[in-house]
Formats: C-alpha cells, sequence, structure tokens
C-alpha cells in the first residue's frame, strides 16, 4: 500500500541509500517507495545478521530478501580483483516447493535488467549476473553446466542441497555469502526441516564465514522457535512489523435496475444476474493493467 507524508518520505529515502545508485534508481521507478517489510528487512541484512521475514503475501518480503544480495553482485562484478576469482554461487536460495523455485527464477529477470538497464544508462559497464536453477528434474546435462560454470544465484530444494553438498559439487558453493530460505514455516519442525538444517550447517562449514541466513513466510508459529531453527547456534532477528494493508471495499451493481431483470434473455434460456455479474468482472479485469512480481 502506498504510503504518504514526509517522515514516510524520508524513511524511504534512508532504507534506500544503502544501495548502489543504479538499483535506488531501479527501485524507486518500479515501486516508487519500499513497504514497511523492506525498509526492516534491509536494516537488519545490511549489517549482516540472520533474519526471519514474516510478511504478508503482495507485501514484498522475496524482492526484500534478494535486493542487498543483487546489489552486492553488482558491486562485486565492478570489483576487477573480485572479478578475477572466477565463477562462484554468491546467492542460495531455497525453496521446499520446485514451482516456487521457477516462478523466482522467471520474476529474478526484472530486477537483474532494471538494474542493468539503470548502469547502462548510468555509463556504468556492463555486468552480467547469473541464475542457475537445480533440482530432482534437473537433467544431468545442465547440471554438468551448473558445475562448469556456476551461476551466481542458484535456486534449489532442500534435497538437491543435500546432493551437492555430499557430491563433488559442493565446491560451487565455497562463496555462498546469502542463503533465502522461502517458505520456511514448511520445513520448521519437520523430518524434512531437519534434514535441510543439517545441510545448512555442513554449508557453513565449507565457508570461510557462515553464511548470511534469510527466511520468508507469510504466518509463523512459534515465531521464536522457528527463528532459532533457522539460524542454528546463530541469533536471528525477527523482522514482523504491521502489515500497513487497507482493504478496499466497493459495491458494484453490474445490473442499473435489480428489479428489473429479464425474465429471458437474447439466447431463449432463463434470465439471470450472473451474465451481468461476468461482464462487467471481465470489464474490471481488463481495465486494469497491473504486474505481479515478487508478490511474496
Amino acid at each position: 500500500m502506498a504510503r504518504t507524508g514526509t517522515g514516510s518520505r524520508q524513511r524511504a529515502a534512508r532504507a534506500l541509500e544503502q544501495f548502489t545508485p543504479a538499483t535506488r534508481a531501479w527501485f524507486a521507478s518500479a515501486f516508487g517507495a519500499p513497504t514497511l517489510v523492506q525498509e526492516a528487512a534491509w536494516d537488519v541484512i545490511r549489517g549482516g545478521e540472520c533474519a526471519l521475514v514474516i510478511a504478508p503475501t503482495g507485501s514484498g518480503k522475496t524482492l526484500a530478501a534478494f535486493l542487498h544480495a543483487i546489489d552486492r553482485l553488482f558491486a562485486e562484478k565492478d570489483d576487477a580483483a573480485a572479478a578475477a576469482t572466477g565463477a562462484a554461487t554468491r546467492v542460495l536460495y531455497i525453496s521446499p516447493i520446485k514451482a516456487l523455485g521457477a516462478d523466482v527464477q522467471r520474476n529474478l529477470r526484472l530486477p537483474l535488467d532494471g538494474v542493468g538497464a539503470q548502469r547502462s544508462r548510468r555509463g556504468d559497464p556492463a555486468v552480467e549476473i547469473t541464475v542457475g536453477m537445480r533440482t530432482g528434474d534437473t537433467p544431468g546435462a545442465q547440471r554438468a553446466a551448473l558445475l562448469r560454470r556456476p551461476p551466481d544465484i542458484l535456486i534449489t530444494t532442500p534435497e538437491s542441497l543435500y546432493l551437492m553438498l555430499t557430491s563433488k559439487a559442493r565446491e560451487t558453493l565455497r562463496g555462498v555469502r546469502t542463503v533465502i530460505v522461502d517458505e520456511v514455516h514448511a520445513v520448521a519442525g519437520t523430518k524434512r526441516g531437519s534434514h535441510m538444517a543439517l545441510s545448512l550447517e555442513r554449508l557453513d562449514a565449507l565457508l570461510d564465514r557462515p553464511a548470511q541466513r534469510v527466511g520468508l513466510s507469510a504466518t509463523v508459529r512459534p515465531v521464536d522457535r522457528v527463528a532459532a531453527f533457522l539460524g542454528g547456534a546463530r541469533p536471528t532477528t525477527v523482522v514482523n512489523p504491521p502489515a500497513g494493508r487497507r482493504l478496499e471495499l466497493r459495491i458494484v451493481v453490474p445490473v442499473q435496475d435489480m428489479a428489473d431483470i429479464p425474465a429471458r434473455d437474447e439466447s431463449g434460456t432463463a434470465g439471470s444476474i450472473w451474465p451481468h455479474v461476468e461482464a462487467s468482472i471481465l470489464e474490471q479485469v481488463l481495465s486494469r493493467r497491473s504486474t505481479i512480481v515478487f508478490a511474496n
């Protein structure tokens, strides 16, 4: 929901100050101002803390988790010394649902292409941020390609992460700095979640320093136990600001006079209000143009 007022604008400006100019310009042009959960999450993520981000669907929490990591990837590509270290996965996104991972892979094109376009306008060097996906359905040839050239951002499942960590593919994960666990409530407290927690500890054992973990969920209970599950031995900050969403309700009458509905329609069948309702809904849908990306 859009927020107005001097205080809100100032907070939004401060929240975006941490990003590079191209990322700030893209976000402002695409969304105007960050949501409450984005502002709060960025404060925690910027400090390097593990975070459990709880917010309703449509609040932008997925982009809240990704944007800082994406911004840092672009900055790293600008660093010749860092670029010389070779290809390595920096961001690991774990989804318990394959379809959700595929959606995120598609939706990542919006910020990656958008920031890239802003960089081009500014005259910044052109860089490529690569995204890959590995699940149980990934063909062998594609897995081999991911092994030869690890993507900057890897989308996977808990089971596939385990298989990577127990094979030579683990070498491609030695550069991971950020782990995003989506729908964390779906695995917390389950055998599958215990298995994933072990994999995350194995991953940290590979790294020079433990990766920052960011968990995402629309609803979590109990919060403290899920936060402890996500962070393992490290403390985890819970980000759960007020939703700040307003219910918008309108009463729409699809006919001029509810008492004057023809007994028969043009086809000769019994008259009904429902064709009028359907036509009204269709008109509303077609009259609104909206892009639903990173709705979570």
